[in-house]
């Protein structure tokens, strides 16, 4: 058992490159799992195709052509290896709209200069800057694509001819519905029922037919029902490649044509890029933790797009972005490398090649349908809940009514005013609140003192009568230059009128107002706001900083002038345990309510047992990133686990293992040892005079740690490549693995090792260098701070 270096190490050679395929070296055949992977796309991705270019207006060979340029040159050239792109359903209405204006070969030109400037973008590394744009307008500008979407081929479903905008179409639908096309609409009803059920098919044999893509099933039925019956409805016609009409010199008025180039280049550029975040969260959630898969490299990805939309655009093909969809399917059907997103490409080419009879044959309605489906499905109930938990509504609703009824374009733009405004508003925001406590005056200020804030706050001060006693309580982290010239005059004046001011934070303690314009966060409460107004009391200590939820604001508290009579503090009467639960119920309570609400109705469901120490310098939940229901933590002295039947009438850590293993079926189980641990310095300094204390008698569950150590049988950990510092520890390294040892022993565990379905992990967490390490059998992980953004390395190390 070793433990391994952090991820970061400089100067260190890369063993491997960043994209390629796990194993190193270059395979001169793709694996099982790219080709099985990329059959499953490619059957998603053809009809998808088809029926994006229908609903845009262009050749339906253009939605070919972009899907395999998406996943040759995209596939190829990208920097998210399992990221599929092709013709997105959300350039649906851009593209539309500008062959509808300047005609298919301008359209062309269009999408190549807007892939030239998507290449200087990632030229200039600003791919990460598009993931600064609100959620919220992201998910209005797809949701408003899509009800555009949905309402131009709810028209073909019906059997008619869409129209040129929604509320076009919204006002001809009643004339549509009074003239249906019987035989448009069975083929549509047939493709939506199939499209909706079939991922619902029940029992064994519904396991076994969903591996079929419904949407590949949806319209082959469609297209087999429209030629057994004799239906006479429009078809396919796919022209001969010679035919195919490739771009031309841009036609129009020059701003017309930037506005386009600059909405796909926008619209493609974001698509794509929290497309690829999306894909490393879903690679990193399947069961083998996407080992070997690198992350995305967003500017590379960035370059890859636009070099694919040179090529769609060059070979007269739609715009190409990274899709959900295709993406989704390729990480789900088991994809480890950029091979599966070419091979998938190689097939639509050989597909538009010699497949074009059997194309011929799908219904346009059935098409139709499909998109029409797809337009709906981006229109998310997740979205619209997790916008309405964040109290972004606003910002949704208007984006989405702005696409839908003006433009995409517009539409965004209208997205961000209002999130500014909203932004502006919350910053604003500030409650003031006056009352009186045995003839003391209690001034409370929450929120941040803006200047936007100053008339309210002045008004509420000089409703104070001159020469009371004040207590001025401030619960905000800022405070700008106009409120602190407010708040500084009043204490003066009122301190000339004979009057007593105090300046507090949320807890009673007295804080200082810096002339730097920042008030120090609810924790950074000091004794030195009894200084005279207009001196410069020092700095709050650094950690008193506000910077997460869980801080217990127990700093270095500064030295305080001596205080007067008249400045002595009321009697503290507040605890604080009471805070902090207050602290919760105002600012946490709200933002986990609905979590805690659907774990009170669907129970516990934890995927693993984290057996740690006591000590109060271990934050589980921080050095896990993990939230409520996620870990099922078991703590005591030492992280000992006894051995069965050791306990001595106290079975509780046994206890926690059996309901963990066969009532919980957690997934896995981790022991968390930690630097500086008091009962490793205890087990190293006790003595066999020691009396029998219950701490002694608990300890002793952890004396074969301290034979392990001994004992020559076994290898001395190290830790990021170097023996351990000092003899306690080794002691806390050593200990991890025995206690490792010891849960094997427990019957449960054991039979869960033996069938495969539970891990055991060892831990490691060095306090003062805030660095976790992972032991997993003879390969260790190290890594950094879970706040980078770095993906961990994996190096192996062998003991000496």
């Amino acid at each position: 058992m070793t433990l391994c270096t952090p991820a970061r190490t400089p100067n260190r050679p890369r063993v491997q490159r960043p994209h390629s395929p796990p194993g190193g070296a270059r395979r001169l055949l793709p694996a099982g799992a790219d080709v099985s992977a990329s059959i499953a796309v490619f059957l998603i991705a053809l009809p998808l195709s088809l029926g994006i270019a229908l609903a845009t207006g262009a050749p339906l060979q253009a939605g070919l052509v972009a899907a395999a340029v998406g996943g040759l040159v995209a596939g190829r050239l990208g920097g998210s290896p399992l990221q599929v792109s092709g013709p997105a359903a959300g350039l649906t209405v851009v593209t539309a709209e500008l062959i509808q204006r300047y005609g298919w070969r301008t359209t062309c030109a269009i999408t190549v200069l807007a892939g030239l400037s998507q290449l200087a973008l990632a030229s200039l590394r600003v791919a990460r800057s598009a993931l600064a744009v609100s959620p919220a307008i992201v998910h209005g500008m797809v949701a408003g694509i899509g009800v555009t979407i949905a309402m131009a081929q709810l028209h073909i479903v019906l059997g008619g001819t869409p129209q040129s905008s929604v509320v076009a179409n919204a006002l001809g639908l009643p004339a549509q519905l009074a003239d249906v096309r019987p035989s448009a609409l069975a083929i549509s009803g047939l493709t939506i029922a199939v499209l909706l059920g079939w991922p619902r098919l029940p029992g064994r044999a519904g396991r076994l037919a969903r591996k079929a893509p419904a949407a590949l099933v949806a319209v082959g039925g469609a297209t087999v029902l429209a030629a057994t019956a004799g239906l006479s409805v429009p078809r396919v016609d796919l022209p001969s490649w010679s035919s195919h009409a490739l771009p031309g010199l841009p036609e129009g008025p020059v701003l017309g044509i930037a506005a386009g180039v600059l909405t796909i280049t926008l619209v493609t550029s974001v698509q794509s890029l929290l497309s690829a975040v999306a894909v490393d969260k879903l690679v990193a959630a399947r069961p083998d933790r996407g080992r070997g898969i690198p992350r995305s490299r967003l500017d590379r990805e960035l370059a890859g797009q636009g070099a694919a939309n040179m090529v769609s655009g060059a070979l007269g093909g739609l715009p190409v972005a990274g899709v959900a969809v295709r993406s989704v399917a390729n990480v789900s059907a088991g994809a480890v490398s950029r091979a599966s997103t070419m091979l998938h490409g190689l097939w639509i080419v050989l597909a538009s090649l010699f497949l074009v009879p059997a194309i011929d044959l799908i219904p346009l309605a059935a098409l139709a349908a499909l998109v029409m489906i797809v337009g709906i499905q981006m229109v998310s109930i997740t979205h619209i809940r997790t916008v309405t938990r964040h109290r972004e509504v606003v910002v949704y609703a208007a984006t989405l009514t702005g696409v839908v009824l003006i433009g995409l374009l517009e539409g965004v733009a209208l997205g961000i005013a209002v999130a500014v405004a909203v932004a502006m508003q919350r910053l604003a925001r500030t409650r003031i609140t006056r009352e009186e406590r045995e003839g003391r005056h209690l001034l409370r200020v929450r929120g941040q003192l803006t200047f936007l804030a100053v008339p309210r706050l002045s008004r509420a001060l000089h409703q104070i009568p001159a020469g009371s006693e004040v207590t001025v309580e401030l619960d905000g982290s800022f405070m700008d230059h106009a409120a602190y010239e407010t708040l500084n005059d009043w204490t003066a004046a009122h301190r000339a009128h004979g009057g007593a001011v105090e300046l507090t934070g949320p807890t009673g303690g007295r804080i200082a107002v810096s002339p730097g314009g920042h008030a120090p966060g609810p924790g950074a409460e000091s004794d030195t706001s009894s200084a005279p107004a207009g001196d410069a009391p020092p700095s709050p200590h650094p950690c008193c900083r506000p910077w997460t939820p869980w801080h217990n604001h127990q700093c270095a508290v500064l030295p305080a002038p001596p205080l007067t009579a008249a400045q002595e503090p009321p009697a503290r009467t507040g605890h604080q345990l009471a805070h902090g639960i207050g602290k919760f119920q105002r600012n946490t309570a709200p933002l986990v309510r609905d979590e805690l609400a659907r774990l009170a109705r669907e129970g516990q469901n934890p995927s693993q047992l984290f057996l740690t120490c006591a000590d109060s310098r271990l934050v589980t939940s921080m050095i896990t990133s993990s939230g409520p229901g996620d870990l099922f933590t078991v703590r005591n002295v030492g992280n000992l686990v006894p051995l069965p039947g050791e306990e001595s009438g106290d079975d509780s850590v046994a206890a926690a293992i059996e309901y963990a293993v066969d009532v919980l079926r957690v997934q896995s189980i981790t022991v968390c040892g930690h630097s500086g641990c008091g009962a490793m310095q205890a087990l190293l300094g006790a003595g066999p005079d020691d009396p029998a204390t219950p701490l002694r008698r608990w300890l002793r569950h952890g004396l074969p740690s301290l034979e392990r150590m001994a004992s020559r049988r076994h290898a001395w950990a190290r830790i990021a490549g170097r023996l351990p510092a000092d003899a306690v520890e080794q002691l806390c390294l050593t200990n991890v693995v025995q206690q490792l040892e010891h849960l094997r022993a427990y019957d449960s565990v054991a039979r869960r090792l033996a069938d495969g379905s539970l891990t055991l992990h060892g831990m490691y967490f060095h306090v003062g260098e805030a660095q976790a390490y992972l032991l997993s059998g003879d390969e260790v992980r190290g890594y950094d701070d879970v706040f980078s953004s770095v993906p961990p390395a994996t190096l192996a190390a062998k003991a000496s």
